[in-house]
């Protein structure tokens, strides 16, 4: 159990696309459960998948990956563009667009609590972080060959190594979520906000971008 834990945390503690929308969402304070369920149940899908030893598909299909390489490129960078758009947006407009259309959640107060000008419906958060987990092909090479194919190492003690990658997933997630609202101090002000923006930008372009890199070389 602990050595999936510990692969589990190196694999997981990275800077991501899903990593970075938790954190944003946890900064909001918005749909912060459902989001770190997902996530984590999500995870534990795959884990289990792999452990089961259906991490041979991937191999045996390996289109299945490049799918998976360019819609979660397109999405990346979609995204970014937007996280770019609510960064350049003067802060004299509605504070921050989300990606749906809809105001942003105003930055924290002094006191560290976020108040909402108008809050993200849950079901189109729900579905860009699903397409944020589940469109990144490296998710597959992390968690259902990597972690699948060390698990078989284990023999008949798999599942419980299983176990630890999944507890990692779920302290991980939750820590990212929830201790989110601790940075509130440091986002009392529209321009850090719009900061904050910029480097989600900066990360979500990058990251579709290193996906097709390989690809287009």
């Amino acid at each position: 159990m602990l050595s999936g834990l510990a692969l589990g945390l190196s694999l997981i503690v990275a800077i991501g696309a899903q990593n970075v929308f938790v954190l944003r969402q946890g900064l909001r304070r918005e749909h912060v459960l459902p989001i770190v369920l997902v996530c984590a149940l999500s995870d534990a899908i795959l884990i289990c998948v792999g452990v089961a030893g259906l991490g041979f598909l991937v191999e045996r299909a390996p289109w299945l990956l490049v799918v998976a390489r360019w819609a979660g490129a397109a999405f990346l960078i979609a995204y970014g563009l937007l996280a770019a758009r609510r960064a350049w947006r003067p802060s004299g407009d509605a504070l921050h667009a989300d990606p749906h259309g809809q105001a942003d959640a105003a930055p924290p107060t002094a006191g560290g609590a976020t108040t909402t000008a108008a809050r993200t419906r849950l079901a189109p958060t729900l579905l860009t972080v699903l397409a944020l987990t589940w469109l990144n092909p490296h998710v597959y090479l992390d968690t259902v060959l990597t972690l699948g194919s060390i698990a078989a190492t284990h023999g008949a003690a798999r599942w419980v190594f299983a176990a630890g990658a999944i507890l990692a997933s779920i302290a991980w997630f939750s820590a990212l979520g929830f201790g989110a609202r601790y940075l509130g101090r440091w986002l009392r002000t529209p321009r850090s906000w719009r900061i904050l923006d910029a480097g989600i930008a900066v990360v979500m372009v990058g990251l579709g971008i290193s996906l097709v890199l390989p690809v287009l070389a």
